[in-house]
């Protein structure tokens, strides 16, 4: 059998409710600073949700401008151009391109939206008579007279995939997954699956999403998982604490570029860590719940371990999938005890999604450059507004401020709708 791979991480980019790069989000998250304010990107007034995190003062026409055949993509796509640009400067790819057949992108891109107004004036001005059916004919006619074929086709996920393929120059294999809330960790899994196997050299990976538009918070608010504290939007996230209400659903991108080790190395390129575990599971449960007993959740932190070669007494840090929900904290809670057994009241646990929001496809990997950040940096971000324990969540979340720790091996969380579970681990570079 020919040996595995090893994978290192050479360059980062994001784009958040914090900041427009990775140094800029994470400053911000080291010092505790909320990205959640009211809702601006539409009339939001007659919600029962009306904050979210977006990412504001975000150069869309740039990127709009910058190529050709972009006009109608969506802002999650910009969001992904603009960290991966980042990311493939970061690592010095702009100035020494690899071989683009030894280059693959492996991407966790969400939807983006449909045109709301334009489907509610389309859908209304073919009622029928009695009010509660469609005319097929007067839908098909307004939807001729106004549907733009480019802008419903820049809709789909694949179109972020296709326009990173050409930006970058990539023609290695090319892949997307929508696992929910997994999205982009397991886009990185699989990308990190890809070298290991020798099928490339470089993978561009992380994800992408915006659903904060009107379908989106509508959606989110009937599942009834998401907080209504609206008054409060800076404290409305709160992972862990006995008060948490639900998530607040945010936008983003974040991009990391996986190379093999030895291509790293003989190019002189900078390492941020090494990505050495990769677990991946499924609960096989319900639709928007977690295995009460966490089943999946372990299996996948188990995986991850196993791959590593590592066990739990070796992780100096859990970043959280920690959605501020009250059934997954506690049962990730739960999962943590299990897997770490008396090392788990000893790990600093917390979760970046009380400052961001939850980024849904994006929110893996902006959590996985988290992660290599406090290996780089010796700084483990905290997790805000926990104010009140609760029985059920009883670890050490690192409350409200940031802490200093020496983080060699850290473990990354991520856990979709769905029941897709995956978990990635990360150690210094050596």
């Amino acid at each position: 059998m020919t040996e595995l791979r090893r994978v290192v991480i050479t360059g980062m980019g994001a784009v958040t409710p914090l900041g427009h790069s990775v140094e800029e989000n994470w400053k911000n998250l080291i010092q505790g600073k909320s990205g959640i304010g009211p809702i601006t990107l539409f009339d939001a007034n007659e919600f029962p949700v009306r904050i979210a995190g977006e990412v504001r003062g975000f150069d869309l026409e740039n990127w709009k401008n910058h190529g050709s055949g972009r006009e109608a993509a969506g802002r999650s796509t910009f969001f992904a151009l603009h960290a991966a640009d980042e990311a493939f400067r970061d690592a010095g790819l702009k100035e020494n391109r690899p071989d683009p057949e030894r280059m693959g992108l492996y991407f966790g891109a969400g939807d983006w939206g449909i045109d709301f107004e334009g489907f509610v004036s389309t859908v209304s001005a073919a009622w029928g008579k009695n009010g509660q059916v469609v005319d097929p004919g007067k839908y098909v006619a307004r939807s001729r007279d106004y549907l733009e074929g480019r802008r419903e086709l820049e809709i789909q996920p694949f179109m972020t995939v296709r326009h990173l393929v050409s930006e970058f120059g990539v023609e290695g294999p090319v892949s997307n997954c929508l696992t929910a809330c997994a999205a982009s960790s397991q886009a990185i899994g699989e990308g990190f699956e890809w070298i290991r196997r020798g099928e490339a050299d470089v993978v561009l990976s992380g994800g992408c999403h915006s659903m904060v538009y009107p379908l989106g918070i509508a959606g989110f608010s009937l599942l009834t998982v998401l907080s209504k504290r609206n008054a409060e939007p800076e404290k409305a996230s709160r992972p862990f604490d006995k008060k948490r209400d639900g998530f607040v659903l945010s936008e983003g991108a974040a991009v990391v570029i996986l190379e093999e080790h030895s291509h790293a190395v003989k190019r002189g390129a900078k390492i941020y860590g090494e990505l050495v575990g990769y677990g991946s599971t499924a609960d096989a449960y319900r639709l928007t719940d977690m295995d009460p007993e966490g089943d999946g959740a372990r299996r996948a932190m188990e995986g991850a371990f196993r791959k590593a070669d590592l066990t739990p007494a070796d992780v100096d840090y859990i970043n959280a999938h920690g959605t501020a929900t009250a059934v997954n904290d506690a049962i990730e809670t739960l999962v943590i005890k299990k897997v770490f057994g008396d090392q788990a009241a000893k790990t600093p646990v917390s979760s970046i999604k009380s400052m961001l929001g939850h980024l849904i496809a994006a929110a893996g990997a902006t959590e996985l450059v988290a992660c290599l950040l406090s290996i780089r940096d010796g700084i483990i971000p905290p997790t805000i507004n926990y104010e009140e324990p609760d029985p059920d969540c009883d670890l050490d979340y690192v409350p409200n401020k940031a802490r200093e720790a020496k983080v060699d091996v850290a473990l990354s969380n991520s856990f979709g709708f769905g029941g897709q579970n995956i978990c990635l681990i990360v150690k210094r570079y050596e």
